[in-house]
């Protein structure tokens, strides 16, 4: 089995498109592979944060983990911010990475345009998510295109060391994700889903009521020619319906197509698909939520697992590097 390591950022309640484009995929991973689910948590610090609220979202968002499928017995789940190997091994691989390297991360000019508070940890989180995947010696790393330049970076930065200081990483290879559905917003169909839209009428959370869930998706938008054929360019608004009801039941959005003449019913029973998803998974988090202690005991299981793995890596990289 290979080892794989994924990692999500508690910034708020997840919604639709993150269940039907990764964790999904997620919980059919842990099958296949040794797979390390973490929580970073330390990632969210970039940008200042409310501490009751970070506390709130990481809990919220581990009980949906654990709600959608992962499962502790066969996946490792843990905080990052619990192993404190991240922490120190991120200061190994800054002084590893050059200024031009971090500097030319898409993500920092993206996320540090316009900002009135540019923090340090913004500019060398690179690093960080470099001691994520290195730690683990993970073999594959799920990347969408937003993060290729990231495991560019970590490939590049294990493969120096190993050259300056003798075999010490794993360089881990991209893998490409199955193709998951690219639910977009459904007031907004040329954007894709986002919690953090400037509207939520668009938007489906994860633990949003579900008469809510259905009246938004009955008055998604569509177009004026009441065909239905999965066209994205030509019909945006009929397509991600067809593929957020193709991903609800397993099937492709052009044989969802060939089922209806008329929007309506196709809205009707998308509506019906999605609650019937997320019945199940909301039923699960609030069983969790009743008892947070079992859930902390999950995480410190999580941790000590993680923390062997990770604990024979930092100690072979600072024994190659000359610190100890």
């Amino acid at each position: 089995m290979a080892r794989v390591l994924s990692g999500i950022q508690p910034s708020g309640s997840l919604q639709l498109g993150n269940l039907l484009g990764a964790l999904r995929h997620w919980v059919d991973a842990q099958h296949e592979d040794d797979t390390y689910y973490c929580v970073v948590d330390l990632h969210a610090l970039t940008f200042p944060q409310d501490p009751n609220e970070l506390r709130s979202n990481t809990l919220e968002l581990t009980q949906l983990l654990l709600a959608v499928g992962i499962d502790p017995e066969v996946s490792t789940l843990f905080l990052q911010s619990h192993v404190s190997m991240h922490a120190e091994m991120a200061w190994i691989l800054q002084c590893t990475a050059s200024y031009g390297e971090l500097s030319r991360m898409t993500q920092f000019k993206e996320k540090s345009a316009g900002a009135g508070f540019v923090s340090a940890g913004l500019f060398t989180y690179p690093a960080l998510m470099a001691a994520d995947i290195l730690l683990y010696d993970a073999d594959k790393v799920p990347v969408g295109d937003d993060q290729r330049q990231h495991l560019e970076l970590t490939r590049n930065l294990a493969e120096r060391f190993n050259g300056r200081y003798g075999p010490t990483f794993v360089v881990p290879e991209a893998s490409i994700p199955p193709v998951g559905a690219r639910v977009m917003d459904l007031q907004h169909p040329g954007n894709k889903m986002s919690k953090s839209a400037d509207s939520l009428a668009g938007s489906i959370l994860l633990l949003e009521d579900t008469a809510e869930v259905a009246r938004k998706i009955r008055r998604a938008v569509t177009d004026t020619d009441n065909e239905v054929r999965y066209d994205p360019d030509a019909k945006p608004g009929v397509s991600n319906l067809l593929s957020i009801l193709a991903a609800a039941t397993d099937r492709s959005p052009e044989d969802c197509a060939e089922a209806y003449s008329r929007y309506g019913p196709l809205k009707s029973d998308t509506a019906d698909a999605v609650v019937a998803l997320l019945e199940p998974i909301q039923a699960r988090y609030h069983e969790l939520e009743s008892d947070p202690g079992a859930t902390q005991a999950i995480l410190a299981a999580g941790a000590e697992k993680a923390r062997v793995v990770a604990g024979a890596t930092l100690d072979r990289a600072q024994r190659n590097l000359g610190l100890r």
